[in-house]
């Protein structure tokens, strides 16, 4: 029997062709995501769902998609899916990262023009039968700064073609190195130096616990005065208020936003003010880019429903369905270990080796590759997958390498990942134990046998008496239950690091209190996704 999909979204006529020239039963309504009740009575029928934004897949909906295998979000963002009950249903969750990067990129550059001529005032006073020419003065964009927050695909894009407008541009991006810097023409540099340069101002990057508030009412008071603003990332990176009252005090000279903290945005303190451009979240919305996506998201579909390939996928590691039953553990593994590097590095990584020794050296190191490049790229990017992340990696000039050797040691198989920096090294190495959970080895050289929970605590500190006891004590003074509990150390009297594995978020309050002791060099929280 054919596979059977359902688009519940507006898809193209090409699209839905797709499913069908490749042999696959499709139902095309494309009003049908509107209506929940109406969904979760036929949802069961399918073995696919295509989706846009309009569709919310919530747990309650899953629930009731007994036969459904695979999600498909023409477009990038998945916020309307719930990944989390996704994968527990053993649903892949795919999306189209790479379809309306130029789109979205040329929206940016339209808004600065935009921004830069006061198009949108003079083409309303024009309308209104004024001739006010003397009211639109403008600036030109030859020879500005241009200051780009986040330089990876998009950000990339925006830089060259302000290049091309002969704008001098510089990037803050924590993960884009000065060789790649070189490459692009652009100047890396510090916030703090962005904010006190920049004629123009774009933000690229996705929302997250560090890019949250990035344009802070304390940022914004930094910026150089004069300069214009242009969101077309994410809502949420700026702090809209203190930017309203930048620009009525004249500190900043201009806007121009198409994404807003709450969308649908039917009010803003933007709203209504001189030099002020908005749109409504238009970034990805050109023909091309719309076609892209949802030509993109028809064929991966296909391919996974009638061959078994995943493609983009959110939730799943691009292996076949012979190898997944003994690499999803190792899978898991390289994710882990790249996650910990990850949320330890706050410098531009320029180079990632990996060595596989042992068994794991036979498998699909192609995966567990990508899987350790996603797991240290999500701390920029939450979305990144298996699949985007070594082109994100490559696109950034990190050098990724590779290294298999037979069995070296106790393990009959393991997994050391290093990071390199301009500052320094870092790496942690880890294994599959028989009962299938992965374990982390070795931190810094130093062995350890650490379970991996959801939250953790990481600590460095000199190997002297009683720091058992003050970690026990500090958490369980905080309400914080231990589950496992890790220790190493390099030597006697020397480095000492722990690992604690607790039941929920650490509060902020039990970590400063750790701090404060004056008895550790580091305490960093971490969380995994287990």
């Amino acid at each position: 029997m054919a596979p059977k999909v359902l688009v519940s979204d507006k898809l193209s006529d090409t699209a839905v062709q797709i499913f069908r020239d490749r042999g696959i039963d499709v139902d095309f309504r494309p009003d049908l995501g509107k209506d929940k009740a109406a969904l979760a009575e036929v949802i069961d029928q399918y073995d696919g769902l295509a989706i846009r934004s309009a569709t919310k897949v919530t747990a309650k909906l899953l629930d009731r998609a007994t036969n459904l295998k695979v999600i498909g979000r023409a477009g990038i963002g998945t916020d309307n899916v719930d990944k989390d009950a996704a994968s527990k249903k053993g649903v892949i969750v795919m999306n189209t990262p790479f379809g309306n990067m130029i789109t979205t990129a040329e929206h940016a550059i339209a808004m600065m023009f935009a921004v830069a001529r006061q198009i949108p005032e003079a083409s309303a006073s024009t309308h209104a039968g004024k001739w006010e020419k003397s009211r639109f003065m403008g600036v030109e964009l030859t020879g500005k700064t241009l200051g780009v927050i986040g330089a990876g695909n998009i950000g990339g894009i925006v830089c060259d073609r302000a290049r091309a407008l002969k704008m001098k541009v510089m990037a803050y991006d924590p993960f884009l190195s000065e060789e790649k810097a070189d490459q692009m023409g652009v100047q890396k540099v510090e916030l703090d130096t962005l904010f006190a340069h920049a004629d123009f101002l774009t933000l690229h990057v996705p929302y997250t616990e560090q890019t949250a508030n990035i344009l802070s009412r304390e940022n914004i008071a930094k910026l150089k005065p004069g300069v214009r603003v242009i969101n077309c990332a994410r809502g949420g990176l700026v702090d809209e208020e203190a930017l309203a009252d930048a620009l009525k005090s004249g500190h900043v000279a201009g806007a121009a936003f198409d994404v807003f903290q709450t969308e649908p945005a039917t009010d803003s303190p933007l709203f209504n003010l001189p030099n002020v451009v908005v749109t409504p979240h238009l970034g990805a919305a050109t023909t091309e880019a719309q076609e892209n996506v949802a030509l993109q998201v028809a064929e991966q579909m296909s391919d996974y429903l009638l061959t078994g390939a995943v493609t983009n996928a959110l939730n799943m590691p691009s292996v076949t369905a012979k190898e997944a039953k003994i690499m999803t553990p190792w899978i898991k593994l390289s994710g882990h270990l790249g996650n910990f590097i990850g949320q330890m590095t706050d410098e531009p990584i320029t180079a990632i080796n990996i060595l596989f020794d042992g068994s794991v050296s036979q498998m699909n190191l192609a995966a567990l590759t990508a899987a350790t490049v996603a797991g240290i790229m999500k701390k920029a990017n939450p979305d990144t997958n298996m699949v985007s992340a070594p082109v994100i990696a490559k696109e950034r000039g990190i050098q990724i390498s590779t290294t298999k050797q037979d069995k070296s040691g106790a393990f009959d198989g393991y997994i050391k990942v290093t990071v390199v920096t301009e500052k320094r090294e870092r790496s942690i190495a880890g294994t599959v134990f028989s009962d299938g959970k992965p374990r982390f080895i070795q931190i810094k050289g130093i062995n350890i046998d650490a379970e991996i929970g959801a939250h953790m605590v990481y600590t460095t500190n000199e190997d002297v008496p009683g720091i058992i006891g003050l970690l026990g004590n500090t958490m369980g003074s905080h309400d914080v239950n231990i589950a496992n509990f890790t220790l190493g150390r390099s030597e006697a009297k020397g480095e000492a690091i722990a690992l604690l594995y607790v039941d929920e978020a650490i509060p902020p309050t039990a970590l400063a209190a750790l701090e404060d002791t004056g008895m550790f060099t580091q305490v960093k929280p971490l969380a995994f996704d287990v």
